[in-house]
């Protein structure tokens, strides 16, 4: 859009008319439109300051300073001109939220050169602000709920990347939403109409994965009865999300490597390749990096799979977000379950809020499933939740638990708690399966306790 500021309209504060009305003249035969005013008081009382374009001010004035203007103008800039060239007055304008400051006496063209850089800077920012807005109202990622900055961080980012086919890596903790945001980047994306394939490559037990993903031949092992189109080739078109890469073995990274390098993939037990076209997002909640170093994850793989990075805040860093989330899940729940509309008690919002949410939104989810399920009044009550070790915690005691890594709360919340809970009870309480308790138990050295099942 071509900026015209020959239709910008310039507020001028100056109490001396001689040098008012001078000004006045250079700035309309440039095609301004001027109003006037001698003091901040004049200009506040006879004027809707954010009407302007923009308020070219003199600092000494009678009554208030032209820089008390600044805090009354809602967002127009502010010029400051000031016969007191000093650092001092021109840094104090700057501190109070001047856009800039010109010295008298100036040259007409530096006031004019100035000024026209100060419009377009403000065009442009009007433009940029109404590009953000029109992003969020319009590429909200569905299914996730929340306005917080990470949030709306994500959900540009993700406006911006889905039309490309760059790889994307959407890092965060278990149960924060990674494959929604997987599938809005296919959504959003020129791909829409082809297949998404989701593969949980922690799901998938490791001698079978490479046949899972890159197909394999009749005979290539035993069992291999028939020919077999892998998940990687069904996803031809479309887009692949890789769950948990973290875990993919070292083998299967280097087949994953050679897709991404050539556009080519080869089934277990075939000479031959053939081409295959897929957007590639993957997801994780391991630290990649480390991974690389510690030599059990290559490292041309891992630039290949961030090109664009997105990060996930956990639920418990969301802020207002928590309880914007559990009504909207509890309406969802209510829905799914064909039960009746419940609210929550004020005593269960505030657990909710306060509650650190180790499995992040998946175990809200199923902590409200449990909850609706087991209802019989009008709002859900706290007990119902099961999570009252959050209300008997002191506030101390669950900030420190918010700020553990994820391994250290998992270590800390399974000692604690397998005593009186089973495996199952643990694994819901976590947001994670049976499969990923018992995996992670191994990881951390964590012995299971036979006494439950």
């Amino acid at each position: 859009m071509k900026i015209t500021d020959t239709m910008a309209q310039i507020l001028l504060i100056e109490d001396e008319p001689v040098i008012r009305s001078a000004l006045r003249r250079l700035l309309e035969r440039h095609g301004y439109e001027v109003s006037e005013a001698g003091s901040v008081e004049e200009a506040v009382n006879e004027y809707h300051l954010p009407g302007f374009s923009l308020i070219i001010s003199d600092l000494r004035l009678p009554g208030a300073p032209g820089t008390d203007i600044i805090d009354k103008t809602g967002g127009t800039p502010v010029l400051i001109m000031t016969s007191y060239a000093s650092v001092r007055s021109a840094v104090d304008s700057m501190k109070q939220g001047a856009i800039d400051y010109i010295s008298k006496p100036f040259d007409h063209d530096e006031l004019l050169t100035l000024i026209k850089r100060i419009l377009k800077q403000a065009q442009l920012e009007k433009q940029t602000n109404v590009v953000k807005n029109d992003l969020r109202k319009n590429y909200q990622v569905k299914g996730m709920v929340g306005n917080c900055p990470a949030m709306q961080e994500v959900a540009l980012k993700i406006a911006k990347v889905a039309p490309t086919n760059a790889a994307v890596l959407v890092l965060g903790e278990s149960g924060t939403g990674k494959e929604l945001v997987a599938k809005a980047l296919h959504e959003q994306s020129e791909r829409c109409d082809a297949p998404v394939i989701t593969v949980n490559c922690a799901a998938i037990p490791e001698q079978l994965i490479e046949s899972e993903l890159f197909g394999h031949e009749k005979g290539a092992f035993t069992g291999a009865e028939r020919s077999r189109t892998g998940l990687v080739e069904a996803a031809n078109g479309g887009t692949l999300f890789l769950d948990e890469i973290g875990e993919l073995p070292l083998a299967a990274q280097a087949r994953l490597l050679r897709v991404l390098q050539n556009g080519e993939i080869r089934r277990v037990g075939s000479e031959h390749s053939h081409e295959v076209d897929i957007r590639l997002v993957s997801a994780t909640h391991r630290d990649l990096k480390q991974l690389v170093q510690d030599s059990k994850f290559r490292s041309d793989l891992y630039f290949r799979l961030r090109v664009v990075e997105l990060n996930l805040p956990p639920l418990r860093e969301r802020g207002q977000d928590i309880v914007e989330l559990a009504e909207f899940l509890l309406k969802k729940v209510c829905g799914q379950l064909n039960r009746p509309p419940v609210g929550f008690s004020k005593e269960t919002l505030r657990v909710i809020s306060s509650y650190a949410w180790p499995g992040n939104v998946r175990e809200l989810e199923n902590a409200l499933e449990r909850a609706v399920i087991l209802c019989d009044e009008s709002s859900i009550t706290p007990e119902l939740l099961a999570i009252e070790a959050a209300v008997e915690k002191s506030p101390d005691r669950q900030k420190m638990e918010s700020d553990l890594s994820l391994e250290d709360y998992f270590i800390h919340f399974v000692r604690e708690n397998e005593g009186s809970m089973t495996e199952t009870e643990l694994a819901k309480r976590l947001g994670i399966s049976r499969k990923t308790l018992w995996e992670r138990r191994n990881r951390f050295g964590i012995p299971r306790n036979r006494k439950h099942n």
